[in-house]
This record gives C-alpha cells, sequence and structure tokens, in this order.
C-alpha cells in the first residue's frame, strides 16, 4: 500500500511497463533504420532516389498526423481516465500495418501506395501507443525510481532492437554479394519468396510487439474511468485548448519544450544521416553499416541504463546536458575523420583489407560507440524531465505536446542537412549543422528549472 500510494505499483507492474519498449523498438531498428527502408528504397522503389523520396514523404505524413493529433487523443484520455483501451487500440493499428509491409515484392511497383500505406499505419500506431505508455510512468513506479525505471526501459528496448537486428542479419537475410547470411549460414526463409527476410521484418515487428506487449495489459494499473467517450471528447477538446492558452504560464515545461525541439532535432539527423555520411566517406557495404547500427544499439542500451540511475541520483536536467553535451562534442570528431585524414588534419589513410580495415574507419566506429552510450540517457532523461514538469492530472497530454514537439520540427534537421549539403557539395559542411542544434539545445535547457522531486 505504501509503494502504491507513493506511485509505484509494484515490481510485475514495473517490469511490464518496461517491456513496452523492448515490444516496439525492433520495428524502429529493422524497419525503419537498418533492414526495410534501405530494401524498400533499392529493390521495391523504380531507383534509390525515388524510394528514398517516397519513404521520406510517407514518413513525413506520419509524423504530421502524429503531431497533430497525439495532444488532442491526450486531452481526451485525461478526461475518460483510460489509457490502456487507447493503446491497445493504437496498438491493433500498429500491427496491422507493420504486418502489411510483407507485401513489398522487390521490382513491384503495384503494391508500392498499399505498402507505404501500411507504413504509415503502422508508424501512427506505434507513435501513438508510445504516447499513452509514457503518461503511465508515474503510475507504475515510485517517485524515487521514476529515473531509473525509465532509463532501464530506454535500455531494454535497445536491447529488443539489437536482438531483432541480428535475428535478421544472421538468420534471414543474405550479405550483399553472397548467399550467406552475416552468421554464415543460408537464410532460413529465402524459400518463402524473394526477398522474405527483408519483407519479414514488418510481419517480425509485429509477431514481437504482441507477445511482449501482453504483460503490461495484465500488470499494469488503469486510471478509473472517470467520463464516457462522447463528453469526454468535448471536454477533452475544452481543456486542450486550455492548456495551450496557459502552456506559456507553465515557462518552465514551455522552455524545455523549445530545448527539447532543438536538441531532438539534432539527435535525429545525426543518427539519419551518420550511416550515409560513412557510406559516402569510406564507401561501407551493407554488412558494415549493419555492424555499425548493432554497436549502436548495444552502446545505446548500456548508456540509457547507466543514465536512468543518473537520473535517479543526479536529476534528469544534468544527465540530458551532459548527453546532449557529449553528443555535440562527438559530432565534431565524428566530423574530423574522413577516408585520408583524422582530427581533420592528420594524415591517416590506406589500410588492408576487411571490415574497418582503415584508421579513419576504427575512429569513426569508436566515435559511433560514443554516439550511443549518450544518445540513450538524452532520450530517456527526456521523458523524466516532463514528468517532473507537467502537472499530474493532465500527464497524457502534456506528453501529447511532447509527442507534439517532437514531431513538429523533426524535418528541420535533415533539411537543413540536405540543403547545406547542397549549397557546399560537401557531406562534411552538411552534417556540420547537427553540431548547431545540440548546443542551441543545450543552451535553451540550460534556462530550465527541474524540481528535485516529482509532486
Amino acid at each position: 500500500m505504501a509503494e502504491a500510494a507513493a506511485g509505484g505499483a509494484g515490481r510485475p507492474a514495473r517490469l511490464s511497463w518496461m517491456l513496452f519498449d523492448w515490444a516496439g523498438q525492433p520495428f524502429y531498428t529493422v524497419v525503419t533504420t537498418f533492414i526495410f527502408a534501405p530494401y524498400f528504397a533499392a529493390q521495391v522503389a523504380p531507383d534509390p532516389a525515388t524510394g528514398q523520396s517516397w519513404w521520406g514523404l510517407a514518413s513525413a505524413v506520419a509524423g504530421l498526423a502524429v503531431a497533430l493529433s497525439s495532444p488532442v487523443l491526450g486531452a481526451i484520455a485525461d478526461e475518460t481516465g483510460r489509457r490502456k483501451a487507447w493503446l491497445a487500440a493504437f496498438s491493433v493499428l500498429f500491427v496491422v500495418g507493420a504486418t502489411g509491409l510483407w507485401f513489398a515484392a522487390p521490382g513491384g511497383l503495384a503494391p508500392v501506395v498499399m505498402v507505404l500505406a501500411a507504413y504509415v499505419v503502422a508508424t501512427i500506431g506505434i507513435e501513438f501507443a508510445t504516447v499513452f505508455n509514457n503518461a503511465m510512468l508515474p503510475d507504475v513506479a515510485p517517485r524515487q525510481m521514476i529515473g531509473r525505471l525509465s532509463g532501464s526501459a530506454w535500455g531494454l528496448g535497445y536491447a529488443g532492437g539489437l536482438v531483432a537486428l541480428v535475428l535478421v542479419l544472421g538468420l534471414m537475410t543474405p550479405m550483399p554479394g553472397s548467399d550467406l547470411t552475416m552468421l554464415g549460414v543460408q537464410p532460413l526463409v529465402s524459400h518463402l519468396a524473394p526477398a522474405a527476410g527483408e519483407r519479414l521484418t514488418g510481419p517480425l515487428s509485429a509477431l514481437w510487439y504482441v507477445v511482449f506487449v501482453v504483460p503490461l495489459f495484465l500488470f499494469c494499473p488503469d486510471v478509473p474511468s472517470r467520463s464516457r467517450l462522447a463528453p469526454a471528447v468535448r471536454s477533452g477538446l475544452r481543456e486542450l485548448r486550455r492548456t495551450l492558452a496557459r502552456l506559456p504560464s507553465h515557462r518552465q515545461v514551455l522552455k524545455f519544450f523549445v530545448a527539447r525541439m532543438l536538441y531532438q532535432d539534432g539527435l535525429n539527423a545525426l543518427v539519419l544521416f551518420g550511416g550515409i555520411y560513412a557510406t559516402g566517406t569510406f564507401g561501407w557495404t551493407t554488412a558494415e553499416v549493419g555492424v555499425f547500427g548493432i554497436l549502436l544499439a548495444a552502446c545505446g542500451g548500456i548508456g540509457a541504463w547507466a543514465g536512468g540511475r543518473a537520473d535517479d541520483r543526479f536529476g534528469p536536467k544534468r544527465v540530458v546536458a551532459v548527453s546532449v553535451a557529449g553528443l555535440a562534442i562527438v559530432s565534431v570528431g565524428l566530423l574530423s575523420v574522413d577516408a585520408e585524414t583524422v582530427l581533420f588534419v592528420i594524415p591517416a589513410g590506406g589500410g588492408g583489407e576487411g571490415l574497418f580495415a582503415s584508421t579513419p574507419e576504427r575512429l569513426y566506429l569508436l566515435l559511433g560507440i560514443f554516439v550511443g552510450l549518450f544518445f540513450g540517457p538524452a532520450q530517456a532523461a527526456s521523458r523524466t524531465i516532463l514528468v517532473r514538469l507537467a502537472p499530474r492530472e493532465s500527464m497524457t497530454e502534456f506528453f501529447g505536446l511532447y509527442a507534439l514537439t517532437g514531431k513538429l520540427t523533426a524535418f528541420l534537421g535533415p533539411l537543413a542537412v540536405g540543403l547545406l549539403t547542397a549549397a557546399s557539395g560537401s557531406q562534411r559542411v552538411g552534417i556540420s549543422v547537427v553540431v548547431v542544434f545540440l548546443v542551441a539545445g543545450l543552451a535553451v535547457l540550460a534556462t530550465v528549472r527541474v524540481p528535485r522531486s516529482i509532486d
């Protein structure tokens, strides 16, 4: 009873809540980043440039839908009092959309629209489910464990993405120029259909999610129902208008949202273009990018786990500040490396055969380790900053605004990189804007006053 009164719900509930990140992360890892998206651009679309354009447009549509709708749904959910029902509905949406990615046959233009629509549906589903899962955090953990639980959940999510990526690369998809997987075995699903391994990443993500999200519905507490849906919609929309009107009076929340928009744009661009920069600079193959992704995911999990414990001890603001500052420094380090030099001016070209054979490549890989270590804590502790700042009775609504601010300007980082690269003709100059976003976000974050405890 004491733990429940403190905002906790027991170990089974906490572990079940953490499993949501484990359940959802494989979609981001194997579908949107390392396996399915490159496959779609290279083999499903008419050409890679067109495929990248179509994939980017679909991502923008999904992001805009989430950005515009999440605060509204959050406000309605706070009025009804129930979060599991919403989470279940969007989970179904995610599973249906992710399963539909199977129809992305190579060279098959007919199902392209359906596949992109499935991707949009899946993305909307998992993003909205995440909003409601985040809002449950104060109800499953006592105050002194909020940071640790959030960081551990992020770490568990990275572990889930890592395991899924290893399974796909090691058992389901062949390496370029080979009939064997990364583990040196025949792909287990090659007999099913052309490119079966790549196409199964969507259904695999859906199945993975279904299996591991079930404990949340069984063991996590939900807020008691307070209102029926129709009155809640009207009341929720009114409350959202009031929240937006009084948001300037929540000065610390508003400043935090601005800070997060800036440094999140930098984080997004760094992750999105880190592999592209390496591919253009070093000529990395899919195998090398895959190994790089595995390394980042593993280090991201370790960093999130350690950052969660630092969050409880030192506070989430310090964790985010150190992480963003670290990423800014590491970004400068990454920019200092090209195929022939390190630290901008030191010659270090050449090398033998094999993976990461040259000194610049190995340094880039080393710096990538620190990207993972800092990236996880920055994400996890950002969530707990809002838990400390937002009114408890409007938690889902504020996490809806959190999702809005995370998506509203998400295009700015990639757009700035693209425009600067086009203007300069240099990948290095283009990606340097990442440092600007990170430093600007850090400067605004320094002005935010975060309470030491949760009300």
